[in-house]
Parts: structure tokens; C-alpha cells; sequence
């Protein structure tokens, strides 16, 4: 027995939503529950849970794209499948639709069999990492609720080579419509309609034309009613219409373009003129059927940057950080050589690298694009400094660096405990000591102090001042003061993960003394704020 779905479709137009509402019921989802915009959508998830939310980009009061955010950052709905329904074109507004956890993106026009293929993608996928599966196989013949669940195969990408475009020539004469065929013969698929009703049904069918040359004046439903149901039926809604007509008539035309007529060609046709004009929209028509396969591309690439992500984060970090942990707990057994220690530490420095690469490779990834959320735990902040000082001591053993690690709470007491997440901040901890390292001349002092309050600070001194042509640049992407190899990502990175755990990091320059200071703040744990 077929799966019903609970699903809640967003459009302000009346008729759009009716018309959805009849396709899922075909396709075997039941009956869905209907929302004028977003807002009255959001009301509506607040009260219910739902297997799939379809919406449309442009509504009043609320927005698609905000009704997508609202639900991605409620736990309630962040993993709730969402189709977003569009005829965007631009490359960033989709890629911020995609950043913000769309499932599938749908392109208008659409058929109920694309919009069936579209749902086996967006339930196939669903938002919760990791996500070790992706897109589904289309439809064929088995209901949408069937599929729910089942084993999916990979992406399939559009064909190469696309069949031609289709034309709907509409015209109440046989000689006019054998005569258009002639024109356009070969070079498009050619379907044909003698009077309104069959036009009608031939656009509003699952496989509409790309275009429609239709006549105006015809017995029964003339031209003029065609169009205006067209643009009811979601189908049809978007197929470009060319009249081709004797009227010449301003109101006529005026008419014609209001019902979104992209051309009015007159009688007796000119072929010559006539193939020109509609061959140079079909290329806006390609472009435009080309979309849902550029839209379709960006969804596969983002979802497998995520399952690499994924996987990085599980397979690569996990090892690492338990591998830290041996080589801490071998430093730490007291029983090794100066040289034994030292290379422990180098080692240590040297996975602490790796794991800055992963964090600045997923999770700044994740912060920049709003994604990240963080699951702060107490963290020994003290700890953590030390082992970064120790580490960076021995990895420029060859500079004879000065590097010092104090605090200002009492000997006996419990040091202060912060509240974030510890691969970030080992990772921002380890570039600022090591931004301090590269910019110290040789001999020079690094000093670290830990002061305890709310929020914890962190400051770090180093001899040397930031260069005064980028100081107002310091932390952008990319910046960097002329060290050798230096990215400019050190910075940036440090503050970028400092404020995905509500700290910040800043600077002060001393021109006088030569010192550049990093000023580090972070949340204060359970231990700092106790009484």
C-alpha cells in the first residue's frame, strides 16, 4: 500500500495551489494542506508536523526563501524536506537557496511527472548530516508515495542532447496550419490543433509545447480565451504565445500583450520574417529549459561537497583528534627525553595543522554560509593554551623564541572553563599563537595570558607591529603582511570561528613599545560564572 505524505503547499495564487493539490493527489500523496504565503505557512508548521513542504519563491507577506531560513533554523523543521518553486534565473539568488537547505529547486513550467521527480529527490535527500544518500531515479509508472524509502540510485544528469523544442501552431484552417508546419518542419516537433479546446488541453497536459503560435480568430474558444486560461493552469502558465492574426487593430494587440503574448505577427504571414522571429526566441526558450538542468547540477555538487564535508569530518577528525590524545598522554607520562618530548609535540603540532585545514575547510565553509550550529560544551581553557604554547615551543625551537603562557587567577583555585566547541578553538588558539610565532623576530618574546571573568580573555603579545597598510584590512580574506608563505587566512579564520562561538577577537599595536597584541574573548563555562 502506497505511503500517504503529509504535505503543505505554499502559493498565494488560488489556483496554483488547486492545481498542485490535484497532482499529488495523482501521484499518490494524498491531500495536502494549502497556505496563501509563508507566513500563514510558518502558523500552520508551528501547529503540525509535515513529510514535505512545496513552495513558491515570490509571495507577499513572506518569501519562499525566508519561510525555508525560518524552518532550517527550528529544530522542529530543520530536517523537513522543502521543493522551492521558481523561475529565478540568477545564479545567486539560487546559490543562496541552496545555502539556506533547499532540497530540490522546481523550475516554472512544470509537469506533474517533473514535479513527482522532483519530490523522489527532496525525500531521497533529506537534510540531516551526514546524508549518505542523494538524488532518486525519475518516475515511471509506480505512484511518488511508493517510492518513498527505497533504495535510490545516483543522480542522473540531463542528456547531452535534449530533443528539439516542441511548437503548438493553433488555427481554425487546414491550409494555415499545413502552411506553418512547411515553415518550421525539421527543425522543431511540430504538434497541431484545429480550434481552442484541443489547444487548451494540449497545453495544459503534462508535456506543454515551448511555443505556441495561435490564431485569434476562431469559432468557439478564440484565441484570447486560450491564452487567458493558459495562464491559470500551472503547466501553462509560462509557455510563450506569438498571435498570429488578420487583426491590426491597437486594442487587439493591446489585449494580446496583456495576456502575455511575446509577439503579434499579422496576415498573411511573411515565412522568411516569421522563422526569424521564432527562431531567435526559441534560444531564450532553451536558455530557460536549460535552467532546470543548471539548477539540478548545483544541487548534486552542493550535495556531494557536503557528503565529503561529511566525511571528512567523520573519518579524517575523529582518528585525528583521538591520535592528539596518545600523543598528549605520552608527553604527559613524565618518563620521556628531551628529545623524545620535543619530537611528541612536533607530531602533536603537526596533526593540530591537519585538523586547522579540516576546520577551515568544512566548518568555515559552514559558517560563512550560515549552516553552522554550534553545540557548545564547557572547555579547559587553560589546558588547551598550555598544550597550543608547548607545541608552538617546540615547532620554533629554531627562531629561540620566548614563549610564555600565564593567568591571573590564584594558584589552588579551578582555572577557568570556557563554552564552545574545542576543535574550533584549539584551531583558532594554535593559528593566532602561530600568526604571533611568524611575526617575532628571531629571539623575540610571545607571551599568552588567560584572564578569568565573563567572557573569558585571551590576550597574545609579540614583538613586532602589524604593518599600518593593512591594519584596517587585518582580519579580511586573504590579507597578509608580506611573511613568507603566508595565506591571510590565519586571521580571518581565527575571527571567523571565534564568532561562530558568540567570541570575537581584535587587536592593539603599540608603536612605541613595537608589540602587537591579539585580544581574544570567549564565552565563560559553568566553573567561571559559579558562585
Amino acid at each position: 500500500m502506497a505511503q500517504v505524505l503529509k504535505v503543505l503547499v505554499v502559493d498565494d495564487v488560488e489556483t496554483m495551489r488547486k492545481v498542485t493539490a490535484g497532482q499529488l493527489a495523482a501521484l499518490g500523496c494524498g491531500a495536502p494542506d494549502l497556505a496563501g504565503d509563508g507566513a500563514e505557512a510558518w502558523r500552520m508548521l508551528e501547529r503540525n508536523r509535515y513529510d514535505l513542504v512545496i513552495s513558491d519563491w515570490n509571495m507577499p507577506a513572506m518569501t519562499g526563501i525566508a519561510l525555508l531560513q525560518l524552518m532550517r533554523s527550528s529544530p522542529r523543521h530543520a530536517h523537513t524536506p522543502f521543493i522551492m518553486i521558481t523561475a529565478e534565473a540568477e545564479r545567486s539568488r539560487i546559490e543562496a537557496a541552496i545555502a539556506s537547505g533547499v532540497s530540490d529547486l522546481l523550475v516554472k513550467p512544470y509537469t506533474a511527472g517533473r514535479l513527482a521527480t522532483s519530490i523522489q529527490r527532496a525525500m531521497a535527500h533529506q537534510v540531516a548530516p551526514p546524508a549518505p544518500e542523494h538524488a532518486v531515479t525519475p518516475v515511471t509508472a509506480a505512484p511518488i508515495a511508493e517510492t518513498v524509502g527505497q533504495p535510490q540510485g545516483a543522480v542522473h544528469l540531463p542528456p547531452t542532447a535534449p530533443p528539439p523544442p516542441t511548437m503548438l501552431l493553433v488555427d481554425d484552417t487546414a491550409d494555415n496550419l499545413h502552411v506553418l508546419a512547411n515553415v518550421f518542419k525539421g527543425q522543431y516537433r511540430i504538434k497541431a490543433a484545429h480550434n481552442g479546446e484541443k489547444a487548451l488541453a494540449l497545453c495544459c497536459s503534462d508535456t506543454p509545447p515551448d511555443l505556441v503560435l495561435l490564431d485569434v480568430m476562431m469559432p468557439g474558444m478564440d484565441g484570447f480565451e486560450v491564452a487567458r486560461r493558459m495562464r491559470e493552469h500551472p503547466n501553462s502558465e509560462s509557455v510563450p504565445i506569438i498571435f498570429v492574426t488578420a487583426l491590426t487593430d491597437d486594442s487587439s494587440r493591446l489585449q494580446g500583450m496583456e495576456l502575455g503574448a511575446v509577439d503579434f505577427v499579422t496576415k498573411p504571414i511573411d515565412p522568411t520574417q516569421l522563422k526569424l522571429r521564432v527562431d531567435n526566441f526559441m534560444r531564450y526558450v532553451e536558455l530557460r529549459r536549460q535552467l532546470q538542468a543548471d539548477y539540478d547540477n548545483m544541487l548534486a555538487m552542493a550535495r556531494l561537497r557536503d557528503d565529503v564535508e561529511a566525511m571528512t569530518r567523520h573519518d579524517l577528525k575523529g582518528p585525528l583528534a583521538g591520535a592528539i590524545g596518545i600523543v598528549q598522554a605520552l608527553a604527559d607520562a613524565g618518563d620521556l627525553d628531551r628529545r623524545q618530548a620535543e619530537q611528541l609535540r612536533l607530531a602533536e603540532q603537526a596533526m593540530l595543522q591537519v585538523i586547522d585545514m579540516v576546520n577551515l575547510s568544512t566548518e568555515q565553509y559552514k559558517i560563512e554560509t550560515g549552516k553552522y550550529v554550534l553545540h557548545a560544551a564547557p572547555l579547559a581553557i587553560s589546558d588547551m593554551l598550555r598544550r597550543v604554547v608547548e607545541t608552538a615551543r617546540a615547532f620554533y625551537a629554531g627562531k629561540q623564541l620566548v614563549i610564555a603562557v600565564d593567568t591571573d587567577f590564584d594558584v589552588g583555585t579551578d582555572p577557568p572553563s570556557g563554552l564552545g566547541d574545542a576543535m574550533l578553538t584549539y584551531s583558532l588558539l594554535n593559528n593566532l599563537i602561530k600568526n604571533a610565532c611568524e611575526a617575532s623576530p628571531e629571539r623575540g618574546r610571545v607571551s599568552a595570558t588567560l584572564y578569568a571573568g565573563s567572557p573569558l580573555r585571551i590576550e597574545i603579545v609579540n614583538k613586532g607591529v602589524i604593518p599600518q597598510e593593512i591594519r584596517p584590512r587585518f582580519f579580511d580574506k586573504f590579507v597578509t603582511g608580506g611573511k613568507a608563505g603566508g595565506t591571510g587566512l590565519g586571521t580571518y579564520s581565527a575571527r571567523l570561528l571565534a564568532r561562530a562561538q558568540h567570541g570575537e577577537v581584535a587587536f592593539a599595536v603599540n608603536d612605541e613599545a613595537h608589540t602587537t597584541t591579539l585580544i581574544i574573548t570567549l564565552p565563560a563555562g559553568p566553573s567561571a560564572t559559579a558562585p
